[in-house]
Order: C-alpha cells, then sequence, then structure tokens
C-alpha cells in the first residue's frame, strides 16, 4: 500500500503537469467530481434544448470493467503516455503472477493465472483504468463525460445526418472496445430522447440495439428526458425519509447532540448530493424536501410547541432552500479560481474588467426561452453572483469566501433559520 501511494501520487502528478488525461475524465483526477461531470455535459444538453433542438444521450455500460483490462496492454497505453522505465517495470510486476480460484461449499478450484483486470479496492488501481480508457472518446464528434467506467455521449439530433454521426461515434466506440478487449453490456446500455419533437431514432452497438429510456440514473441522479427533477426529488424524499425512521426507532439516547450529528452524516449528504445539478425551482418540489428537514426538527427533545423557525433558531439550522443558494454560489467561486476543473468560458463566460460597477469576476447574462433552462446551474446564479462584493469573490481561499457570503447575505437581510454559521458544513 505504501509503495502504491507514492507511485500513485507521482504518476498522477506527471499526468496533471503534462495534461494527458483527456478533458472528459472526471473520476479519479484532482478538482473533477461527479458534479462536474454532470454540469459541465448538461451544460450543453440543456442550451440546445432551450433553442428548440431534439437531442440524445446514450449512457454506456462496461462489462466487468475493472476486470477487463489486458495488463500487457495496459502496459503499452502507459508507455504511450510517457510513463515507462522503472515505473512500468514495477506495475507490471505488481500485475503479473495473480492467480485466483474459486470456493464453493467447501470445494475449491485449482489455481488460475490473472492475466488481466486492475485490483479494485487497491490505491493504484483506479489511476491505471483511467489511463486504459483516456483515449475512449478519441475522434467523437459528440459530447462526451467519463466517471472512471460510467460513460455518456450526445448531442443534437434534429436531422438524419445528426443521428447518422451520433451512430457512427457509437461504432467507434464499439470499435475502440474491440480493439482494446473491452465490451460493453448492451444490456444495460440507454437512450434518453430530449425534446418532445424528437425523432426517437434507433441506435445499436456492436449490432445490438440500445434501449430507450425516459429516467435514467446518472452519477446517483435520476434524469428525465423532460429535464423536470420531480423523479429525483422524490427518489430523495423516500430515502431520508425511510433514514429518518431508522434513526427514531433505532435510537434509545435522543439527545440533541446524537441526532444532529446523525442528521448531519446520514441525512442531509443524501438532501444535497450534487444539488447544484438538480436543485428544484418550483414551490412544490422545494417545500417537498423542506418537509424533510421540519420532520427531523420535531423529533428533537424540547421543541415541541415551537413554530419550525423557533426551532430552526434554537438548533442553529437553515432552510435546505437556503443552503442550495449558498452551495451554488460556493460552486462558482470555486469554479472560476480552478479549484474545480470545467470548461470555465463555456459556464461562465465573464463580462470583463470593470472600472465602476461591480467586481471583476461579473458573469455574462445570455438570454434564454424555457424555464427549464432559466433555473440551470449556470444561468440561476449569475444575478446573485454579480451583486456579490469585491471582498467576497477576490477572497483568497474558500474558507474566507464563505465568510464572505455569509457576511453580505445577512447584510441584505437574505437569511436562513439561524445563524450559527458553524452548522454549514
Amino acid at each position: 500500500m505504501f509503495h502504491e501511494s507514492i507511485l500513485k501520487d507521482g504518476v498522477t502528478e506527471y499526468l496533471e503537469a503534462q495534461g494527458r488525461i483527456g478533458p472528459s475524465q472526471h473520476g479519479f483526477v484532482k478538482g473533477r467530481s461527479c458534479l462536474t461531470n454532470l454540469l459541465e455535459f448538461f451544460e450543453e444538453i440543456t442550451g440546445k434544448v432551450d433553442k428548440g433542438e431534439a437531442v440524445d444521450v446514450v449512457y454506456l455500460d462496461f462489462q466487468k470493467a475493472f476486470d477487463k483490462v489486458p495488463h500487457k496492454r495496459l502496459i503499452n497505453k502507459m508507455r504511450g503516455h510517457g510513463i515507462t522505465g522503472r515505473i512500468t517495470e514495477w506495475v507490471e510486476h505488481w500485475l503479473v503472477d495473480r492467480k485466483q480460484r474459486v470456493e464453493i461449499k467447501g470445494s475449491r478450484s485449482g489455481w488460475l493465472p490473472v492475466t488481466s483486470g486492475v485490483p479494485q479496492g487497491s490505491v493504484l488501481g483506479p489511476l491505471l483504468f483511467t489511463l486504459y480508457i483516456n483515449d475512449l472518446d478519441d475522434g467523437i464528434n459528440g459530447f462526451v463525460a467519463k466517471f472512471a467506467d460510467d460513460t455518456k455521449t450526445g448531442g443534437g439530433v434534429g436531422s438524419i445526418e445528426e443521428i447518422g454521426r451520433l451512430q457512427r461515434d457509437l461504432d467507434s466506440l464499439g470499435e475502440w472496445a474491440r480493439k482494446w478487449q473491452m465490451r460493453f453490456n448492451v444490456g444495460k446500455c440507454a437512450v434518453v430522447h430530449f425534446r418532445s419533437r424528437n425523432k426517437r431514432a434507433d441506435y445499436y452497438l456492436g449490432g445490438e440495439k440500445i434501449q430507450s429510456t425516459g429516467v435514467q440514473r446518472d452519477l446517483g441522479v435520476l434524469v428525465q428526458n423532460t429535464l423536470k427533477v420531480n423523479h429525483q426529488v422524490g427518489s430523495v424524499v423516500k430515502k431520508v425519509n425511510a433514514m429518518l425512521a431508522v434513526i427514531s426507532k433505532g435510537i434509545v439516547y435522543k439527545s440533541k447532540e446524537v441526532l444532529m450529528r446523525l442528521y448531519g452524516a446520514l441525512v442531509r449528504p443524501h438532501l444535497e448530493y450534487c444539488a447544484q445539478f438538480w436543485a428544484p425551482h418550483l414551490r412544490k418540489a422545494v417545500l417537498t424536501l423542506e418537509r424533510v428537514q421540519r420532520r427531523f426538527t420535531r423529533m428533537i427533545p424540547g421543541m415541541k410547541g415551537l413554530t419550525y423557525e423557533e426551532r430552526f433558531l434554537a438548533l442553529g439550522l437553515y432552510s435546505l432552500e437556503y443552503r442550495r443558494m449558498r452551495g451554488d454560489l460556493i460552486a462558482t467561486f470555486k469554479i472560476l479560481i480552478g479549484k474545480d476543473r470545467v470548461n470555465v468560458a463555456r459556464l461562465f463566460p465573464l463580462v470583463g474588467e470593470s472600472r465602476t460597477r461591480g467586481h471583476n469576476l461579473r458573469i455574462r447574462r445570455y438570454s434564454f426561452k424555457t424555464e427549464m433552462r432559466k433555473n440551470f446551474f449556470s444561468q440561476r446564479v449569475v444575478n446573485l453572483w454579480n451583486s456579490l462584493p469585491r471582498t467576497a469573490v477576490e477572497a483568497g481561499s474558500v474558507g474566507v469566501f464563505k465568510e464572505e457570503i455569509d457576511r453580505y447575505l445577512n447584510s441584505q437581510d437574505i437569511k436562513g433559520y439561524g445563524d450559527k454559521a458553524s452548522n454549514w458544513d
């Protein structure tokens, strides 16, 4: 494990310095995450849909991805990325001479050599897999986003020519898989047709038809072909209500301190996972989420008879809607300072230097036709971000930025239910 960590850090530093990992990969890469994957990819999708274009997105599933990587070809790929000498020798020795056998009810098979696969659960395994599929989307014309082996590709399909282009992209991906001895599980692949005026074309991978779906789970978030978020909201509420029931029935000593810690560790993360991507704007959905937190505050001893706002003041909590708004600002700051790495010019084109009004990181406003696009992350955050003082946007760190926006939001009387900043994080 010690040698793996040293090797991983060294290889990662080299790849970062050389810019070797393609921009479509968001898994196991510094400054990239599930959220950056979703925001960057759907910036393109929502933009096209807002213009009235039909869009198709194909979700691809590798069959036992980490187990399929051939060792010799992996070593060749490492050398192709400029990783040579003792490093490749060490990795080769680390991978070879592995054996495995199967045991069922006390009966064991003989030992067989393992000639493919990167060890799952290892420190080095995810990085090696990322290297192996780095060139997966070379030559692809549509949008592509990867998170380790989770891959999606898509684009406008308003004409027969565009549909044909997406099919050719799929053919290229299938050819890559054959060449590098990987395999797509077509039965688990899916295509989502966005916009009602969509030709709903059929697509094939390796000669097999890809099934279409109206709702697809994308890195833990339910994406609908209407780009609405009611399925995601319903899924989250169901999950966290079940968790609250477990806490209510399974915890005997229900003190304020214990329940607050459990809520912060087991409940709220579900309510806020990738929320900058799927945050609801319709009041019904906003209140549906808020009712979960209302329910939790009633579980705490001493809260009986208090109003919702009084409970929040007593507990130092904030409304979920307010936390999402604050989260939007923090995510924007991280993107603009380069801590979260996305296509900044695409998400947040800047107005330019201003000597008279506002700060120098003001985001350019664009027109939109639909409520969907208006409320997508890159659009809904513009007005509030542009109103921030220079002291906030020029903060030297994320921590200082949080302090500055807390001060600003309070001065503008934009408040949650409480004032204990320590409960934000």
